[in-house]
């Protein structure tokens, strides 16, 4: 599974690149920390909402840490998503070295 580091989505976000931050966690996490642009979809949930996403877009998938996202990226490209990558390290480590102002959990 491809994945990116969140070094590599923060220039996608400051460059104005066209792409959806999928994001698949759980609602009490997201009431904690979530990252502004991102699209909710919790993991849970993505077999009955995947037609709310396009196939052709470039998708960033992120999590906690990596786990859930990295099977919703696997999950996603077997269903043709052509474009799909895993956030290494998930939203702690956005947090940790990109937004330090996002709440940790």
């Amino acid at each position: 599974m491809p994945e990116i580091t969140v070094e590599e989505l923060a220039r996608w976000q400051r460059a104005g690149e066209p792409f959806v931050l999928l994001d698949v966690r759980d609602a009490d996490e997201v009431v904690v920390a979530q990252i502004e642009g991102s699209l909710w979809i919790p993991m849970h949930e993505i077999v009955q909402r995947q037609r709310e996403l396009d196939p052709a877009s470039r998708i960033a998938v992120i999590c906690h840490h990596g786990g859930r996202s990295e099977r919703v990226a696997a999950f996603l490209s077997s269903r043709g998503f052509a474009h799909v990558f895993n956030v290494e390290g998930g939203i702690d480590t956005y947090a940790q070295r990109i937004e330090p102002s996002l709440a940790r959990y």
